[in-house]
């Protein structure tokens, strides 16, 4: 499935970002290209306006003055002296046609041929494209008055070197286009990968969770069925044993729902959390006395530290922050042997209460701190037991969570392990 999503996701990315990136660069293409025929023509206009100029200057006009003109096919340049050709035209009979269907439009475009005065000069410039052709030209017409004669000028500029040049610059984005697509397809690839990481991840742990689940229900289930059976089959004084073991395994797969409902509560951020003042040292006072007859019971020495100075009030929901430290001082008293020690303890520094629980005995080991808040997590075999399902210590970091605290695990000097819950 996740392949699917990742696949379609980098089809979606990618093809957004590619589309605005082509959006962009045929825009940018379309003002570039805009903006060299615009200075090219201006540039033919400054270059024909110098050549009329220097026309009207010439007193005589050599063939070698028109090549030079002309710079190397730059320009293709007609001259007609009172409606005889040059010299320099009459050589190139092949232009002929050319030269005159761009006059007749010079001349229907403004009124070249019947120019009149003494020295006068008149000239314009267009863009020309010979009929039953794809090749595009610059065309100046010009007619310059020299007393009683006449000097016709047309000037042609082939636009092959702009449209290289132009057709260079769309390859050149073309290129970039590519490149660009490229490395967004792939940065989208990775980008969506990483993205879904946290999915995959959410949904393995929903699937082990389902499974940790239906195993941990399947338990006590089967047992209360085999006691309902055997209660059937038994004589009369055995069926109260029987309905004893159902009924702790039905309280132990209720404490196990309740566990879960809790947990759901926390995935869906709708705990009914009340925070409201609360005496801290009362907190763990109350815990302590809860828990005296338990480690009496198994024969643990269970202590309190509190500090000396008046604490001020903990904004806190008192029944929460209770549940948590029954959590945490339940856990450490029963995978503490006999004849060890659990301390409850609270301090107060810089704004935060620091409420721990530590005992003396196994201790978690380092590479398994990362995952004992975990749900259904049990470190090795001498935390698990039947009265254990790995949800606790997941419950009270969601508590913790919901107050904006946080909930760490540490050794304790000596052996053990030390939790404490950060407030402020």
């Amino acid at each position: 499935m996740f392949r699917k999503v990742h696949a379609r996701l980098t089809l979606l990315c990618a093809g957004i970002t590619i589309f605005i990136l082509l959006v962009m660069s045929c825009g940018w293409l379309y003002v570039s290209e805009k903006s060299l025929k615009d200075n090219s023509f201006i540039s033919f206009q400054n270059d024909m306006n110098t050549l009329v100029s220097n026309l009207e200057q010439q007193t005589v006009i050599s063939g070698e003055w028109l090549k030079n003109m002309e710079d190397n096919g730059k320009y293709q340049i007609w001259l007609l002296d009172n409606d005889v050709p040059f010299l320099h035209n009459r050589q190139n009979q092949s232009s002929q046609a050319l030269y005159e269907e761009a006059w007749e439009l010079c001349a229907a475009r403004t009124a070249l041929s019947g120019s009149s005065g003494y020295n006068s000069s008149v000239h314009t410039e267009f863009l020309f494209r010979p009929a039953g052709s794809d090749a595009d030209y610059y065309a100046c017409g010009a007619v310059l008055n020299r007393g009683q004669g006449r000097l016709q000028l047309l000037v042609l500029a082939p636009l092959s070197p702009l449209e290289a040049q132009i057709g260079r610059q769309r390859l050149l984005f073309l290129c970039l286009d590519l490149a660009g697509a490229g490395a967004l397809f792939l940065f989208a690839w990775f980008f969506t990968n990483r993205l879904l990481l946290p999915l995959e991840e959410s949904q393995r742990q929903q699937a082990r969770f389902v499974a940790s689940a239906s195993h941990e229900l399947r338990t006590p289930l089967s047992v209360m069925l085999s006691c309902i059976a055997a209660s059937r089959k038994g004589k009369p004084e055995e069926r109260l044993h029987f309905l004893e073991a159902a009924e702790n395994e039905g309280t132990r797969m209720s404490r196990l729902i309740e566990d879960m409902l809790l947990l759901s509560k926390a995935d869906t951020q709708s705990w009914s959390i009340r925070p409201e003042p609360a005496e801290a040292d009362t907190l763990l006072l109350d815990t302590y006395e809860a828990f005296l007859p338990m480690a009496k019971e198994r024969r643990i020495q269970l202590s309190v530290r509190l500090p000396e100075d008046l604490l001020p009030p903990c904004s806190c929901d008192a029944e929460r922050i209770r549940q948590v430290l029954g959590i945490l001082l339940d856990n450490a008293l029963c995978y503490t042997p006999a004849g060890g020690r659990v301390c409850l303890s609270l301090s107060f520094g810089q704004n935060t209460f620091s409420f721990s629980v530590a005992d003396n005995g196994p201790g978690v080991p380092e590479e398994e701190k990362k995952h004992i808040f975990e749900r259904f997590y049990r470190a090795d075999a001498s935390r698990r037991d039947r009265e254990h399902f790995g949800l606790g210590l997941c419950i009270a970091s969601e508590i913790v969570k919901a107050h904006h605290g946080i909930l760490t695990v540490s050794d304790t000097p000596g052996g053990g392990s030390t939790f404490t819950i950060w407030l402020s």
